[in-house]
C-alpha cells in the first residue's frame, strides 16, 4: 500500500487575513448596531432588514476567519484531522439561523404592507449610505487574493452583495422622500429578504452536502476518475471518495490497479502535484494494487465515487 499526503505540514490557510478580519468584523459589528437602533428610532423596516443582512456579513467573515484559523491547527492522535471540519458545522449553524431571521423579516414586511407606518426617508438614506462605505472598503481588503483563496472570495462577494443591499436601502429612503409612499420600505425589506434566503440557501446546500462527505462543488468526479485512469500503467480505478476535510480544503482515496507496478515515490509525487493543480485536492491517499487474482481486493467491486 502506498500513500502521498500532498502539502502535509503545509500552511494551508495561505495569507494572514487577520487584521483584514479584524477590522472588518468590528466596522460591521459596529454598524448593526447603529443601523438597527436607527430603523427602530425610524421606524423603517428597510433598515432593521438591512441590519440583518448585515448581521449575515458578521457571521459569514467570522466563519471565513474561524476557517483560515482552524486549518491551520495541528492534528492531534485523537483528532487526526485537527479541528478543519468545525468550520463547515459553523457554516450549517449560520444558513439555519439566517434562515429563520429571514422569516421574521418577511413576516414583519407583510404586516407593514397590512398597516403601513410613518417612516424617516432620510434617516434611511444616511444610514444605508454608511453601510455602503463600510462594506466596500471592507470588501477591498480582500480584493487582492479573491482569485486564489475560495475562504478569502467568500467574505469578498459577501461584502460586497450586502455594498448593494446597502444601496437598495438608500434607494427606498429617496423614494419614500420623493414620493411619501411607505410602502417602498416594506417592498425593499422583501427584496432584501430574497438576497439573504437566495445567498442562505445555497449555503445550506452546499453546507449539508460538505456534512455528508459528498464531492465538493467545483470537483468533476468522473473528470478526477478519468484523469486516475489514464495515468501510465494504470487498468482499473476503484473506490475512489473525494471529500471536504474543511471548508477550504479538499481530501482523496483511491485505489489504482497496476499490474506492472509504480514508480514509487515519484509516482506519488506526481499524482499529488498534479490533483493538487488540476483540481485544488490537497490531500491525497493512494493505494496501488497489481491486480493479483490471488488476493483480490475485497473493495474492487466499488465502482464508485
Amino acid at each position: 500500500m502506498s500513500h502521498n499526503h500532498s502539502q502535509e505540514g503545509n500552511d494551508h490557510g495561505g495569507a494572514n487575513y487577520n487584521r483584514a478580519f479584524v477590522v472588518s468584523v468590528a466596522l460591521n459589528t459596529g454598524f448593526v448596531i447603529i443601523e438597527a437602533v436607527y430603523g427602530i428610532l425610524a421606524n423603517s423596516l428597510a433598515l432593521l432588514a438591512d441590519a440583518g443582512h448585515n448581521l449575515s456579513d458578521v457571521l459569514g467573515l467570522l466563519l471565513a476567519w474561524g476557517a483560515s484559523i482552524l486549518v491551520r491547527r495541528l492534528p492531534t492522535a485523537r483528532r487526526t484531522y485537527g479541528l478543519r471540519r468545525s468550520s463547515i458545522l459553523a457554516a450549517l449553524l449560520n444558513a439555519i439561523l439566517l434562515l429563520v431571521a429571514s422569516g421574521a423579516i418577511a413576516w414583519e414586511a407583510i404586516q407593514r404592507f397590512l398597516q403601513p407606518s410613518p417612516v424617516s426617508g432620510a434617516t434611511i438614506i444616511g444610514v444605508a449610505a454608511v453601510g455602503i462605505a463600510i462594506n466596500t472598503g471592507s470588501a477591498l481588503m480582500f480584493l487582492s487574493d479573491r482569485q486564489r483563496d475560495l475562504n478569502i472570495r467568500g467574505a469578498f462577494l459577501h461584502l460586497v452583495a450586502d455594498a448593494v443591499v446597502s444601496l437598495g436601502a438608500v434607494l427606498a429612503g429617496i423614494a419614500i422622500v420623493a414620493t411619501g409612499w411607505l410602502w417602498f420600505d416594506p417592498v425593499v425589506s422583501l427584496i432584501i429578504v430574497v438576497v439573504i434566503v437566495v445567498g442562505t440557501w445555497q449555503l445550506l446546500q452546499e453546507s449539508i452536502n460538505l456534512v455528508t462527505d459528498a464531492v465538493p462543488a467545483g470537483i468533476e468526479p468522473l473528470a478526477v476518475r478519468t484523469y486516475l485512469a489514464e495515468l501510465p500503467g494504470v487498468t482499473g480505478v476503484h473506490d475512489l471518495h473525494i471529500w471536504a476535510m474543511s471548508t477550504t480544503e479538499t481530501a482523496l482515496t483511491a485505489h489504482l490497479v497496476m499490474p506492472t507496478g509504480s514508480e514509487g515515490n515519484a509516482f506519488l509525487v506526481r499524482i499529488a502535484q498534479e490533483l493538487h493543480e488540476r483540481f485544488g485536492i490537497e490531500h491525497i491517499t493512494v493505494q496501488i494494487e497489481t491486480g493479483d487474482s490471488n488476493y483480490p481486493c475485497p473493495l474492487a467491486q466499488d465502482n464508485l465515487v
